[in-house]
């Protein structure tokens, strides 16, 4: 008797996914591997390759040709390929980043990929947010080359990076365009490119591109109004000076302007007002294209209930801290420096002030006191009396500039050129508010799921080649988890025995991540006995039957694998 076991686990899952979008098709189409090429089909290579990293979280290249090595029969059944452990060695991988790289080959695949989901999938594009991250890694830096030093979301200045702009499609966060740029890029230049690569992706317009205030450069908002499409972001201080919201804010503070309530709901269906504001609108022009527009923006003039009460404490905490250490400058004690100037004393306190953010809050005097001090006789000298001057310093809250300043807190300012009859005030905060989307495929890109981070490459093309890559499984996991959750949403009915431990709980909004982990312990045994090939499967538990039924799926997914 000879026994072979293969962990099947998500393996057909994900291949099955994979296939329903067309992913091994498509890249078969706009890649043409090199001339040697031999074997199973570059498409199906990489479909497998991501496979792996999103069922063991792990894009090294190195660990890809045991792993498949251990699931042969099953990684040929489920892509109807002859797979063996040398098909998916270093050195083939490394050419489906190369592959992958081209960006005069990438653009056209990664447009038919996105116009062939929304069709498969009956999506609606209506909204599209931008937004960039960076990847950090140990590489070496050239002048011209893409790995920089910049600014790092990642808090890894010392580190050289590169920069990924994704834009994707709300609600889902469905990427629809990746791009790569050297890491020392601002951020503000980012925007137009990507914008321009969408509209060609999906050729359509009238969509609303959400991101922060990077993206309200003038030049941004324009280029939207230009091609019929419409933005949402905030203003930074710099482009919205503090004395012009004072002068938005002066009729608020006067009681001469109304407010609306921005309302959110609670699970269970309980409102939650988040913030309050109102609108104005300007009329703005700029240049385009050699052509100058005029268009109406409305501005959103918007005060958000956390984000005040976030604040107020922060500041009265800094104010207290500003208070502690101006009270200690009077404080004489040994090994502690004693001010005998008043300029100096007045400098220490006014850099307090300004390193705690509190300057024009706090009101500070300085006081020469003059104070007399016995001397006893010593050594033949007589006793007296000493007269010794020193400054201290009074300290006092201007309680209205305290007011005054609270006022102003949690005040933000959002333009969007879209009609107030298709999106609200209110539904415009709302919008903004579901950033998260976007950082949540960041958080999948570069964590567990998908570990772009650290990157495993040292060569420029084949980083920007990974790149790409884990984008494809981006979509994969998007894709699953929309699924699951618009089926639920359907029929109305939870989703029950997705947590350990607690079996009867249920809910409508599962994870990729869970939905995957639900397939674990599945197991094909392979058993010649006799001359003869017997197999046997791990059954299905009730709870992987209706996941699969959720995402259109039959048990004929695993069950090929008996045949």
């Amino acid at each position: 008797m000879n026994i072979t076991t293969e962990r099947v686990d998500d393996l057909p899952l994900l291949l099955g996914q994979s296939d329903k979008m067309g992913v091994p098709e498509l890249l078969n189409t706009y890649f043409k591997p090199h001339g040697n090429w031999e074997g199973m089909s570059l498409g199906w290579t990489t479909a497998i390759w991501i496979t792996h990293i999103l069922s063991e979280g792990d894009h090294r290249m190195n660990q890809v040709q045991g792993w498949a090595g251990q699931r042969v029969h099953t990684l040929s059944v489920c892509s109807g390929q002859e797979v063996t452990e040398r098909s998916l060695s270093d050195d083939r991988l490394a050419l489906v980043l190369d592959a992958l790289s081209d960006e005069q080959k990438w653009q056209p695949f990664e447009t038919a990929l996105n116009r062939q989901l929304i069709r498969v999938y009956n999506l609606k594009p209506k909204r599209v947010r931008v937004d960039r991250t960076t990847v950090s890694g140990y590489w070496s830096v050239s002048q011209e080359g893409l790995f920089q030093f910049g600014y790092s979301k990642d808090h890894r200045p010392a580190l050289p990076q590169l920069k990924v702009m994704l834009s994707a499609l709300d609600p889902l966060g469905l990427p629809v365009a990746t791009q790569i740029v050297s890491g020392e890029r601002a951020d503000d230049h980012l925007y137009l490119p990507a914008i321009a690569q969408v509209s060609q992706s999906l050729d359509e317009h009238g969509l609303l591109y959400i991101g922060d205030c990077k993206m309200a450069a003038l030049d941004t908002r324009a280029y939207l109004q230009a091609q019929q499409d419409y933005y949402l972001c905030p203003l930074s201080a710099k482009q919205m000076p503090e004395e012009v919201l004072d002068e938005y804010l002066k009729p608020v503070w006067a009681g001469e302007q109304a407010l609306t309530p921005i309302v959110r709901e609670r699970e269970g269906g309980k409102p939650e007002q988040i913030a309050e504001g109102y609108e104005k609108r300007v009329t703005l022009s700029r240049e385009v294209a050699g052509k100058t527009i005029s268009w109406t923006e409305r501005q959103l003039i918007v005060r958000s209930s956390k984000l005040t009460q976030a604040a107020t404490q922060a500041l009265h905490a800094r104010l207290a801290k500003a208070q502690a250490e101006l009270e200690a400058l009077n404080e004489h004690k040994q090994g502690k420096k004693r001010y005998t100037e008043t300029a100096a004393l007045r400098a220490a306190a006014q850099a307090i002030l300004k390193q705690y953010h509190v300057e024009g809050l706090v009101q500070v005097s300085i006081e020469e006191q003059v104070q007399e001090r016995a001397v006893r006789g010593y050594g033949g000298r007589p006793a007296g009396v000493r007269v010794e001057g020193s400054l201290h310093l009074h300290i006092k809250v201007d309680e209205q500039a305290l007011a005054r300043g609270v006022r102003r807190l949690g005040w933000r300012v959002y333009v969007t050129n879209h009609p107030a009859e298709e999106l609200s005030l209110s539904q415009a905060v709302l919008a903004y508010r579901e950033e998260y989307l976007v950082e949540h495929g960041f958080a999948r890109l570069k964590g567990k799921p998908l570990s772009l981070s650290p990157m495993d490459v040292q060569s420029e093309q084949r980083a920007i080649g990974l790149v790409r890559l884990l984008s494809i499984g981006l979509r994969i996991l998007t894709l699953l988890e929309f699924r699951v959750r618009q089926r639920l949403a359907e029929q109305q009915e939870p989703l029950a025995g997705l947590y350990a431990g607690n079996p009867k709980r249920s809910t409508q909004r599962p994870t990729a991540e869970a939905l995957l982990t639900a397939f674990q312990g599945i197991h094909l045994s392979l058993v010649i006995l006799q001359q003869q090939l017997h197999r046997h499967l791990t059954p299905l538990s009730t709870l992987q039957q209706r996941i699969l039924s959720l995402l259109d799926f039959s048990s004929d997914l695993y069950e090929q694998l008996l045949c």
